[in-house]
């Protein structure tokens, strides 16, 4: 396959077949028997889009207008087609490395705080990684000897507690139940600079034995080029930001640095907009706080199924929980990129975000 073409080019007809396929691949993906088969027919659409080579080890495929590393894209199709939102859903949506792990491991916090105590020795995320607890949506889709198909094992999720899921695609390539349910969406960016230097860091540690890096200098002008898992960046973040504009009580719009900088605050606030706000006792008992303190990176980082523990057991692609943890800080940029590549990345991002009202630069 060819480098395709870029990011400002017109979308591939591979596209337009997707948006009419999915709901026909999706109708027969809920029995064992039918799963596989839908899944290949995706695996052929996902192979017929344009790629390029990404910045870890891996190709990735251009889908209406967003970049994917290459073994998500058919499962990201996969859900687009046939998962069925309900509007008790949660989805939490982000660009890969911009907090997705803490954002998880806050949410299930405080959605399921009456029943798990944050202070409890016994509590899930102190015997579980978040990524157990909240799954990403296309991991549902990524197995095609799954013993039950991907819709049943979603509808078995519980109910009417809501369900928490999590997505890195951009809104534009949500399924469409996602907004025709009105479920809530939370999303949560981060400082591009960050992003990219926490993103680098992460392929490293999870590329298969034998894969070789594209070289940082290469994968910063790619990123500028707007090359990088599920984005470009800053169309991807614009896409939510201007959805929370307009649907505020749909979609939240947070932000990786005030989660740092106002921890117990923020918390709060995540709270309130998913139906569960805090209560004046439990603020008064520190509730909130206490929250912050179980989802901690140095609280995570000890838990021994992070330290030890697999992600995606049951793929192709498995890894150690502990790559999702590193440091977790604001401005680790400045360790890795020099002045002159951090005003250029800067540049681009205000510029395509210009009219937007959004600005991601910390």
């Amino acid at each position: 396959m060819g480098i395709a073409p870029s990011p400002s080019c017109t979308v591939h007809p591979a596209t337009s077949i997707a948006r009419r396929t999915g709901d026909d691949m999706g109708a027969n993906a809920g029995d064992g028997e039918g799963w596989p088969n839908a899944l290949a027919k995706y695996e052929a659409l996902a192979s017929s889009l344009p790629s390029r080579k990404g910045l870890g080890s891996a190709l990735y495929r251009r889908h209406g207008g967003f970049w994917y590393p290459e073994h998500l894209m058919a499962p990201t199709l996969a859900a687009r087609g046939s998962f069925v939102a309900r509007p008790s859903d949660v989805i939490l949506a982000t660009i890969p490395k911009s907090g997705t792990t803490w954002l998880k491991a806050l949410s299930f916090s405080v959605v399921h705080r009456g029943r798990h105590a944050p202070g409890s020795p016994g509590h899930p995320l102190l015997g579980s990684s978040p990524h157990d607890l909240v799954p990403f949506l296309h991991s549902t889709y990524e197995s095609r000897s799954a013993a039950v198909a991907p819709v049943d094992l979603l509808e078995a999720m519980p109910s009417p507690s809501p369900r928490i899921l999590a997505v890195h695609t951009p809104l534009s390539s949500l399924p469409a139940s996602v907004r025709e349910s009105g479920c809530r969406v939370v999303y949560l960016c981060r400082d591009p600079k960050d992003a990219f230097v926490s993103l680098r860091h992460y392929l490293d540690e999870i590329k298969p034995e034998g894969s070789t890096m594209t070289p940082f200098a290469e994968a910063f002008e790619l990123l500028c080029d707007g090359v990088s898992p599920f984005g470009p960046m800053w169309e991807h973040a614009a896409e939510y930001w201007k959805e929370s504009l307009a649907r505020p009580e749909q979609v939240m719009f947070l932000r990786y640095e005030s989660l740092k900088e106002d921890g117990a605050g923020s918390v709060r606030t995540l709270a309130g907009f998913l139906g569960r706000p805090f209560t004046d006792d439990e603020v008064a008992r520190g509730v909130p706080e206490a929250i912050v303190e179980l989802c901690s990176m140095q609280r995570m980082r000890s838990v021994e199924a992070n330290r030890d523990g697999k992600h995606g057991a049951a793929t192709s692609w498995s890894f150690k929980n502990s790559a999702f943890f590193r440091k977790g800080e604001v401005g680790d940029w400045k360790e890795h990129m020099t002045e002159a590549m951090a005003q250029r990345l800067d540049g681009v991002v205000k510029e395509k975000l210009r009219g937007t009202g959004l600005s991601l630069s910390h």
